[in-house]
């Protein structure tokens, strides 16, 4: 948990990460790219967007020193602000114009943008691929693979490379840490999918850098030194709060 906010953070961004099982809240120092004092609800079930917009408000009304733009992540594809996928969420969300339903349920300017993306940029800006040039890419490795493309700090959004096709299966059906649990794998047999994974994504598109996220990265010593890849690849470090960060960022940036 980070520092509250004070006086002179009057006009501070907030980040809001919304996921199939919880919301989470926070103004952040984009200076330092911390995040201040966290608030998390449970997701209404179910999250039509009607409802998440409800909480989302009362979300903010916890912190109203922060008077700046509100950045909003998705579990879904975003163009425009206009939801286009909904794998971990209400179907409702398909085609509902997210950007338009927060800034009128807020009264705010609010961005809506692909989670992963968000977690992915706020990795280039403030965690481990900081200061990093070229082309860096973000995955997290949790229920699906979600994935961010940076180059030279501009994010490419909606990459979803964790649904290319890869030996006849999508590839997190194999490769995600869900498939690891739920098919209780070693960590050496699941550092055999991920080869075959991030073997993939080297040769598409030659990176300078990988950057693995998700609640396994905190495990990466045990499978990542059994990679073998002409690319660095290195765990994620803002782990829970990139999301808030990046979301934050991106609607600052807007």
């Amino acid at each position: 948990m980070g520092t509250p906010l004070t006086p002179d953070s009057r006009v501070t961004p907030v980040g809001i990460d919304f996921g199939g099982s919880g919301i989470k809240c926070a103004a952040v120092d984009l200076a330092s790219g911390e995040p201040g004092e966290r608030a998390r609800v449970e997701t209404p079930k179910p999250s039509t967007p009607e409802a998440v917009a409800a909480t989302v408000v009362a979300l903010l009304a916890r912190f109203p020193e922060a008077t700046g733009r509100v950045g909003v992540t998705v579990p879904g594809v975003v163009r425009h602000g206009v939801v286009h996928s909904a794998a971990n969420i209400d179907r409702a969300w398909l085609g509902t114009d997210a950007d338009a339903l927060f800034s009128e349920a807020t009264g705010r300017q609010v961005h809506v943008v692909n989670d992963a993306d968000a977690a992915g940029l706020a990795e280039v800006e403030y965690g481990a691929a900081r200061g990093r040039r070229g082309l860096v890419i973000v995955t997290t490795l949790g229920t699906g693979i979600g994935s961010a493309l940076v180059h030279d700090g501009v994010l490419v959004p909606n990459s979803e490379l964790g649904h290319l096709e890869i030996d006849g299966h999508d590839a997190e059906s194999r490769a995600a840490n869900s498939a690891r649990k739920a098919e209780d794998l070693s960590m050496k047999a699941w550092a055999h999918r991920l080869q075959r994974y991030y073997s993939t994504l080297e040769m598409l598109f030659s990176p300078d850098l990988f950057v693995v996220g998700g609640g396994i990265s905190k495990r990466a010593d045990e499978f990542l030194p059994l990679l073998k890849l002409d690319t660095e690849i290195v765990p994620a470090t803002l782990r829970n709060e990139a999301g808030i960060v990046g979301a934050a960022l991106l609607a600052d940036r807007s």
